[in-house]
């Protein structure tokens, strides 16, 4: 069972992670926006590919989570294939490694 201090540690990082994710939604939709007035470079073209591409990784990790059981079963297919979770979630922003 997690401490106290070790619930606040994780609510934290993930309250980080979700600001990162947000702060790169914006970015692309910035970006998104441009492309209908003018051309994107390949850098530009890429952030908005690799955000979408973990927008599209959120879609079934959210549909096996609203699935009878789907609280029980999301944590263990993240175990199984870490790749489902979106980029800001997989690397960590403060670069702690506490051990859960």
């Amino acid at each position: 069972m997690l401490t106290k201090e070790e619930i606040k540690a994780l609510l934290q990082r993930n309250k980080l992670r979700l600001y990162q994710e947000l702060s790169q939604s914006k970015e692309a939709m910035h970006l998104i926006k441009k492309s209908t007035k003018t051309k994107l470079n390949e850098e530009e073209k890429e952030k908005i590919k690799i955000h979408l591409i973990d927008i599209c990784k959120s879609v079934p990790a959210l549909a096996v989570f609203l699935l009878p059981g789907g609280t029980l079963l999301l944590p263990l297919l993240i175990k199984l294939i870490p790749d489902i979770l979106p980029s800001a979630f997989r690397d960590d922003p403060t670069k702690d490694k506490t051990p859960l």
